[in-house]
């Protein structure tokens, strides 16, 4: 018993290897105490790094193929058997955002996995040099809790920017909306999201502000026109010559690749006070709409200036009011008796 307790005392209630054998041979319990700290402490803190390093490799594979999966999923969904004909050639995955993706999200969860597994590895061989982890993990709670307080509007942009590329929301290149900026991407990054407009202007906006995206540029985009003629026009023939323009330009080898469908012809639109106006869509790649319809505009104007189909233009009656033919109908005296008009 006497034994034990002082086996116990120099080694501790788990004795390693090396303590034991050292008290066995010698039955001192001084060397068994220093065999204990120079062998069986240092030998168990490395096995507690090698796990954790082999832990930290099985969770970046993993995190890589989920990564994987999860910057593919927008993409397959968008191909699904139900529509994937209306989108094909739109939508098709792109690799260079899809392995972008990817990369962004398996250094956000791996560095994520990273920490938590080192944090934990750090605080067990903490706890072989018998420190009392007790008062560190009570400071360690306190500081969290208010860094957390601090930094949650940087956690959330965080955790918008991951939703924001896992899902592929939207990318550099694309066209978007978020109702107070508008205008082409040209950075994303987990924190913040880079927008030019326009007029030029560079906007960065923080991820987690942005709580609604018009994507101008996703899958497939259309060209909607509108095309006004005057009154008294054939209607019918004007609709003819407008869808006969759409089908000449989906025809036309420059831009056949950029109309996905034929035009659509979606007859009046309006009755308005000055003409009737003439509705035409047409399914476009994504980020061509503008492009097309603009071409689509030049030739349409053309050719109704050639089949004489005139564009109205902004017209108004005036009746000019005579004052003394105004009191000869009232018979009240007027400029003629010599009095001023009212």
């Amino acid at each position: 018993m006497i034994l034990a307790d002082t086996l116990a005392q120099a080694c501790g209630d788990d004795p390693g290897v090396a303590c034991r054998n050292v008290y066995d041979w010698t039955g001192n319990a001084a060397l068994a105490e220093v065999a204990n700290w120079l062998v069986d402490v240092p030998l168990r803190i490395v096995l507690i790094l090698l796990v954790a390093w082999v832990a930290t490799r099985i969770a970046r594979r993993i995190i890589r193929r989920t990564a994987r999966r999860l910057a593919t999923s927008a993409d397959e969904g968008a191909l699904g058997k139900v529509g994937q004909k209306a989108v094909v050639g739109a939508a098709a995955p792109d690799p260079v955002r899809v392995y972008a993706r990817m990369g962004a999200l398996e250094n956000v969860l791996g560095s994520v996995v990273s920490t938590i597994i080192w944090v934990i590895a750090g605080l067990v061989a903490l706890g072989e040099l018998n420190i009392n982890l007790g008062p560190l993990i009570a400071g360690a709670g306190i500081a969290g809790v208010a860094l957390g307080f601090g930094a949650q509007q940087v956690v959330r942009d965080y955790l918008s920017g991951v939703f924001i590329v896992s899902e592929d929301q939207f990318g550099p290149g694309d066209t978007i909306d978020l109702q107070d900026v508008s205008g082409t991407v040209e950075a994303v990054s987990l924190r913040s999201t880079k927008v030019r407009d326009v007029d030029g202007v560079l906007w960065t906006v923080a991820n987690g502000e942005i709580l609604k995206v018009g994507n101008a540029t996703k899958g497939w985009s259309r060209s909607k026109l509108d095309v006004s003629v005057a009154y008294g026009t054939d209607l019918r023939r004007a609709m003819d010559v407008v869808q006969e323009v759409g089908d000449g330009l989906r025809a036309d080898p420059d831009w056949e690749m950029d109309v996905l469908e034929p035009p659509d012809m979606w007859g009046i639109q309006h009755l308005a006070a000055d003409g009737v106006t003439i509705r035409l869509v047409l399914k476009v790649r994504p980020g061509r709409q503008y492009a097309v319809t603009r071409e689509l505009q030049l030739r349409i104007a053309e050719r109704l200036e050639d089949e004489g189909i005139e564009i109205p233009f902004p017209q108004r009656t005036l009746w000019l009011r005579n004052p003394e033919d105004e009191s000869a109908l009232t018979g009240e005296p007027g400029a003629a008796d010599g009095e001023a008009p009212t």
